[in-house]
């Protein structure tokens, strides 16, 4: 039987919730697999994994996500195609709909935190109709220590409901899927959509409103930290290589995806990791690997015999976006804590299909603030359907679908720390050399590695260094373990002239795009992106 120490004298009554079945508040890891089995939820895998199904939503319902448009917040939140508007009482209607579905009806509740800085540490409810999404959310965020959950008080709710539909036409919604947020009411609704990264980038997404009005840079990013306490941060979209880079062995990591830059340096968001596992291979990435054959960890949508309980991980029937949830404490050198000093180095990775970016090049302040606003990378052909040639993807700060206020206010933060502590900033082009995708090869990772760790430990510091002329960063001639000629991307391609043409289309592309932010940004930041017109140097 639960105790009362699990339950916090803040009641579900004060969020409007009445008339409910069983609530089960803050049910531990065992203790919510027998849950999730006996609800029939998910299936026990080979070696301890809970292995679930998301339903019809296998990612995040990017396009279904709402803010309510009121006083209060009115004025902060960057509105547009990210941050879309939603009348507040429509947002009523919805939870009156909701609480009428609630009642007699059985609850999971886990209070947590997101933040690891006691100073900046948001107080978290999740209420879950479902036992495994409790368990995402307790794996996922902090969890509160035993003598902190009597008196926790949420500051912000999440209210996680797949099984309750909305109703466009009386809604207001796009779909049946919803995720609306309430700054004013502190309070999230999820429904629709069974994908349990809604629940994290939720929360995510509150923190990135919060935290910049507090002086704290919110960003999506991965961070570890060297033997002598030398942090690194790696921002880059999804198939940069942003979890794998950061999983090196001979550093700590700090976290995978969601960290804060306070004052006093580098704090984690979250208590786990969320890690996508589509054809993971033991031999690169072992630690993750090991994660899928663990109890504690959740795996969504992966292949899965139910007579052997064997996972097959290279199983992409159901969707290619495969998820694995677990405590960082699963990853042997993970840092206790979540908290390190000031980096030394932020890296900004790009999957550079066309094959013309530098794969190491360093950055400016301002060219830093420019490509951090960009966040360029590229899709190429079988990522999506329709897709048969590279496309290059802007998502700003490298996460615009969970930035709440403008860009300009992220970068002026992130402009602000890397001067104070004079951090070097580096952009490393993880994807094609050689010609673009379909003509030339993917960067080695070997030489990804060798240049990455010839930047963190200083030996690229007194290098030679030659400008881009298109894309105006330096770029190392030297750098140990890696050949001199992969240094510069046009040396690699046999068309010089072929090039030429593809590095000013990209040029014009980040043009193009920067125009949105233009009118935020000083001219020394908008005069630190590619030049399509620049004259390139022959070799």
């Amino acid at each position: 039987m639960v105790t009362k120490r699990l339950i916090s004298k803040y009641g579900l009554e004060n969020h409007g919730l009445t008339n409910l079945g069983p609530t089960h508040w803050n049910y531990n890891t065992p203790m919510l697999y027998e849950e999730a089995i006996r609800n029939r939820e998910g299936m026990l895998g080979h070696l301890g994994p809970l292995v679930v199904r998301t339903g019809l939503h296998t990612g995040r319902a990017a396009n279904e996500k709402f803010i309510v448009e009121e006083s209060g917040s009115k004025d902060k939140v960057w509105w547009g195609k990210v941050n879309k508007p939603f009348p507040p009482e429509k947002f009523d209607m919805m939870f009156r709909r909701l609480e009428a579905y609630l009642q007699g009806r059985s609850l999971y509740v886990q209070d947590c935190y997101g933040g690891h800085d006691a100073r900046y540490r948001l107080p978290v409810r999740v209420i879950t109709e479902t036992a495994w999404h409790s368990l995402f959310a307790r794996t996922m965020l902090i969890q509160a220590r035993w003598e902190e959950l009597e008196k926790h008080v949420p500051q912000f709710t999440v209210l996680h409901v797949p099984n309750f539909h909305a109703i466009p036409e009386i809604d207001g919604t796009y779909s049946e899927a919803f995720i609306l947020l309430n700054l004013r009411r502190k309070l999230v609704l999820i429904g629709g959509t069974a994908y349990g990264g809604e629940i994290k980038k939720s929360v995510f997404t509150v923190l990135n409103y919060l935290l910049p009005q507090k002086n704290v840079l919110s960003m999506h990013c991965s961070a570890n930290v060297g033997p002598d306490g030398d942090t690194t941060l790696f921002f880059g979209l999804s198939g940069t290589g942003k979890t794998t880079l950061s999983a090196d062995p001979n550093r700590q990591l700090i976290g995978d995806d969601e960290h804060g830059w306070s004052a006093d340096g580098i704090f984690n968001f979250e208590g786990g990791c969320y890690a996508k596992v589509i054809r993971l291979d033991q031999e690169s990435e072992p630690e993750i690997y090991a994660t899928t054959r663990r109890f504690g960890t959740i795996l969504e949508n992966v292949g899965f015999d139910p007579i052997t309980r064997r996972v097959d991980l290279n199983d992409g029937a159901l969707t290619e976006n495969t998820r694995a949830a677990y405590p960082l404490g699963h990853i042997p050198n993970a840092l206790k804590g979540g908290q390190a000093g000031h980096p030394r180095n932020v890296v900004m990775l790009t999957a550079d299909a066309f094959g013309v970016m530098p794969p190491i090049s360093k950055l400016t302040p301002e060219q830093a603030m420019y490509h951090f606003i960009s966040g360029y990378t590229a899709k190429v052909a079988g990522t999506e359907a329709g897709i048969t040639e590279p496309q290059a993807t802007f998502s700003a700060c490298f996460g615009a679908p969970f930035m709440v206020l403008h860009p300009s206010r992220y970068a002026e933060l992130l402009a602000d720390r890397i001067r104070e502590h004079k951090v070097n900033c580096w952009l490393v082009n993880t994807g094609w050399t050689g010609g673009p995708y379909g003509v030339g090869q993917r960067m080695k990772i070997n030489y990804t590695r060798a240049m990455l760790n010839a930047a963190i430990k200083g030996e690229l510091d007194n290098v030679p260094y030659e400008q881009d002329p298109i894309f105006g960063v330096q770029v190392p001639t030297e750098c140990p373990g890696v050949p001199s000629e992969v240094l510069n991307a046009r040396n690699t391609w046999k068309d010089k002239g072929a090039y030429d043409e593809k590095a000013k289309h990209l040029a014009e592309l980040f043009e193009e795009n920067f125009r949105e932010y233009a009118d935020q940004c000083s001219d020394e930041i908008v005069a630190a992106g590619p030049k399509s017109g620049a004259s390139v140097v022959q070799a």
